[in-house]
């Protein structure tokens, strides 16, 4: 009996939304505006290293309600070296627009110099890493490790403000530990030095993920500043992101975890700010996502028309090279067993769904299992409403038209 047998009662009870939108109505809002880029919504996509690829973002962008989008971390140093793996963290498409490129690193002329590279690329912001609590990015003076020396960050974005046209903006934590919280300084001295906003996830680096955020923090460093602060930390419902908007004095929340289990989170959440009722999810498109997935990682690169993918120049002698055809099929597999880690909470037999992604050995098997897990028929896939299988312009996916589901 194959893994795909054994998931006996797929989705049975999903979570379920009140039909009923009362008093989630945010307060007014004014546009959320970053230097001259204007949102159309006040929820962002987090960037989430190994998650947030292009592929990931078109598709949150094709549900709606997603102001912006940010890449995966990329390497101040491979950028300016054009290193090819590292420009591939990078890429972007029109459809994610507006979309803010991350860069992490600690030295002022060389991230001044990798912004410039991002610029050069047409990105609408460059973002400073200065949340990443992972040793191996902490100890080259880059990520959190900066909010320790709040003199050198200002410096990293003076140089940079000073090098582009673009806004820049900084990703931060409350702080290293709990004896150094020093976000609201440290924001002080980013606007300072320039940034035309600032995001605040409610945790030290100390605490990496445990814990909760502290959005008593992330308030009063909003309430300090003249400049938009975003807020994230422990937003999983859409509730949440509407409730943290009305309760504080952020401008957005960068929503991450929430997010990869639930793509449809910023429709819903625009919804119940607007004060309608958030939109229930079907299994069938929650199976479809993963399907457009999975064609969109295996056509990345290839069937695309000029200009589709905005990159940059690339030194082939200057470090590893992007993975080839024989290795894409592993690479596929292993992001979708990586998303589902997280995708398949929060309903019936999840965790046998997990199994049996963790366990499979091609993408056939592993298309059947999402099949049968989310009961995904052609004629399910048929009955989606046309307005749904509307892809946005100069989207060319190979392969994924069919299954796509974007609700807008």
């Amino acid at each position: 009996m194959g893994f795909a047998d054994q998931i006996l009662t797929p989705l049975a009870s999903l979570p379920t939304l009140s039909p009923e939108p009362a008093n989630m109505t945010a307060q007014a809002h004014a546009p959320v505006k970053i230097g001259s880029v204007a949102l159309e919504s006040p929820f962002a996509l987090a960037p989430m290293a190994g998650m947030t690829d292009t592929a990931f973002r078109r598709l949150v962008k094709r549900r709606g309600g997603c102001g912006l989008v940010v890449t995966e971390m990329v390497s101040s140093e491979g950028l300016v070296r054009r290193i090819d793996r590292t420009l591939e963290y990078a890429e972007y498409t029109d459809e994610e627009r507006p979309v803010s490129i991350q860069i992490f690193g600690g030295d002022p002329a060389k991230m001044a110099e990798a912004a410039q590279i991002v610029e050069g690329m047409g990105a609408d912001v460059v973002d400073v890493n200065m949340g990443c609590p992972v040793p191996k990015i902490a100890k080259h003076q880059a990520g959190c490790s900066l909010m320790r020396m709040p003199e050198q960050a200002a410096s990293v974005v003076r140089a940079m403000t000073r090098a582009v046209s673009i806004p820049v903006t900084v990703k931060m934590r409350s702080g290293w530990d709990e004896t150094h919280v020093n976000a609201l300084d440290v924001a002080g001295l980013m606007q300072d030095a320039g940034a035309a906003a600032v995001a605040v996830h409610g945790r030290t680096a100390a605490q990496s993920y445990s814990g909760r955020s502290d959005w008593d923090l992330i308030d009063e460093v909003a309430r300090s500043l003249s400049i938009p602060v975003l807020g994230s930390g422990d937003c999983v419902a859409p509730e949440d992101l509407v409730g943290r908007l009305r309760e504080t004095a952020i401008a957005g929340v960068l929503v991450g975890r929430g997010a990869l289990r639930n793509p449809w989170i910023f429709e819903q959440a625009r919804a119940l700010g607007q004060g309608s009722a958030a939109r229930p999810v079907t299994e069938q498109e929650r199976g479809q996502f993963l399907l457009a997935y999975i064609d969109m990682l295996l056509s990345e690169g290839t069937d695309e028309a000029e200009g589709f993918r905005h990159t940059a120049t690339v030194d082939r002698k200057a470090g590893p090279a992007r993975r080839g055809v024989r290795s894409r099929e592993r690479w596929v597999l292993n992001k979708l067993r990586a998303l589902g880690s997280w995708y398949t909470k929060g309903f019936d037999n999840g965790s046998r769904l997990r199994v049996a992604m963790n366990h499979t050995k091609s993408l056939d098997e592993l298309r059947n299992i999402i099949r049968d897990f989310f009961f995904v028929t052609a004629e399910s896939i048929e009955m989606t409403p046309t307005s749904a299988l509307d892809h946005s312009a100069g989207s060319r996916d190979a392969g994924a038209a069919d299954q796509l589901s974007p609700v807008s």
